[in-house]
C-alpha cells in the first residue's frame, strides 16, 4: 500500500512511483543521500537558530545525539551537557 501525500493528487502519486521504479540502484542511492543530506542541514540550521554562537561542529553534534542516543552518543563525544 503506498500513501500519497494530502497535497499530491493520486495520479501524481502514482507517476512518482513508477519514475522511482525505474531508477537504478545508484541513483536510488544518490536520491537517498541528497534528501538525508538535505534533512540534516535543514535540522542543523534549526538548531543554531536560537544560538547562532554554535559553530557548525557543535550543531552537527547536536543533530546526531537523537540519532545516536544518549549512550553512543557520550562514548563518541564525551558528556558535554554542561557545555550547552
Amino acid at each position: 500500500m503506498h500513501v500519497v501525500p494530502a497535497d499530491t493528487s493520486l495520479a501524481a502519486g502514482r507517476r512518482k512511483i513508477r519514475t522511482l521504479r525505474r531508477l537504478d540502484i545508484s541513483e536510488r542511492a544518490r536520491i537517498t543521500f541528497e534528501l538525508s543530506d538535505n534533512l540534516r542541514s535543514t535540522a542543523e540550521a534549526g538548531l543554531r537558530a536560537p544560538d547562532p554562537a554554535w559553530d557548525q561542529e557543535q550543531a552537527m553534534r547536536e543533530v546526531l545525539r537523537p540519532v545516536a542516543g544518549d549512550y553512543l552518543f557520550e562514548q563518541v563525544f564525551g558528556d558535554d551537557r554542561a557545555a550547552r
